[in-house]
């Protein structure tokens, strides 16, 4: 009998997707999908159009075009000074996205039956990549009203058999930006269990409240995290689908294979120069972004801190209510 793998049927359709083909049926406004409200750079724009002029359209190397890698090292090393010295050639892998970068990262370090630490509420991605490299999901609740971590939950997540956490600040979906004591706390079970740590910044300069602190420049954690990025929020570009890891060599070494088994190449030749163009921090303004909703009296939307997510309690009473 023909039938589809186990994996695949061990997890459902996305419920972003979902969500969104049901709006676009129903004529509704979908708040499922987070797309930026503002413009991609210009800059960026005529790097783009530049280098299709150019002819700069074959195979890029397996990890990235160098142009694309050097940018990406030096900016980071710019905007994150307690980072450190970042190795383009040895400790940046480019991918198609942030969310190949993750699936990467976890094929490429992660063996079956290895336990990964996921926060939740979660991106929807993180469980089906742990699935599909053989690990198993422990999940970690963050508490509502701040959506704060239990110390002693977490802790009782970690056992001998955990290779890795996902975290992720500025968080999707609640908007959190994880303190330092928090990181922390996280730091500190990463290196009493010997576990890596999987960072996914794709929000990091996207932040209203409070700092973004990446968690590879916290003391003994460059080392032993995969840290996740893409210019798709930032920039305002999520068709592009440019995105990177930076992670020490040895670990870079197995998140590298992965990519070049699936596709054999990677996005970004001069256009990649972009990431040094213009990263500014966007403070945007919130009530721009949410206000209408959030003050409608039955919505109880929670301001976020950063990303471009909120999540709000709205029953039945706001769901049939005029306005929303």
């Amino acid at each position: 009998m023909l039938r589809i793998s186990r994996k695949a049927e061990s997890f459902t359709e996305s419920v972003i997707r979902e969500m969104n083909r049901l709006a676009v049926a129903a004529g509704a406004v979908s708040l499922a999908q987070g797309f930026p409200d503002f413009p991609c750079p210009p800059e960026l724009k005529a790097a783009a159009a530049a280098a299709v002029a150019d002819d700069i359209n074959q195979y890029a190397i397996t990890w990235g075009a160098k142009p694309l890698r050097d940018a990406i090292a030096a900016t980071t090393a710019r905007q994150f000074p307690g980072w450190g010295a970042i190795d383009p050639e040895t400790e940046v892998t480019v991918t198609c996205g942030a969310t190949e970068a993750m699936m990467a990262a976890m094929l490429g370090l992660l063996d079956p039956g290895d336990e990964i630490v996921v926060f939740e509420p979660y991106y929807e991605n993180y469980g089906p990549d742990a699935i599909l490299a053989g690990a198993i999901p422990r999940y970690v609740t963050l508490h509502e009203p701040d959506w704060s971590i239990d110390p002693d939950e977490l802790r009782a997540a970690f056992g001998p058999r955990t290779r890795a956490i996902v975290v992720n600040s500025p968080h999707n979906p609640t908007g959190k930006v994880l303190s330092r004591a928090e990181l922390d706390l996280i730091a500190g079970l990463c290196i009493e269990f010997d576990a890596l740590a999987f960072t996914d910044d794709i929000y990091e300069h996207i932040v209203f409240e409070g700092e973004h602190i990446p968690l590879a420049s916290l003391p003994g954690m460059a080392d032993r995290t995969v840290s996740i990025h893409s210019m798709s929020k930032t920039y305002s570009v999520t068709g592009w689908r440019i995105g990177w890891t930076i992670a020490a060599p040895d670990l870079t070494v197995g998140i590298t294979q992965c990519p070049a088994s699936e596709a054999g190449s990677r996005p970004g030749g001069d256009e990649g120069r972009g990431s040094g163009a213009r990263r500014e921090r966007r403070r945007r303004d919130r009530h721009g972004r949410s206000g209408s909703l959030g003050d409608h009296p039955a919505a109880d939307l929670k301001s976020p801190h950063g990303d471009q997510h909120g999540v709000s309690r709205a029953g039945d009473d706001a769901v049939n209510s005029p306005g929303i």
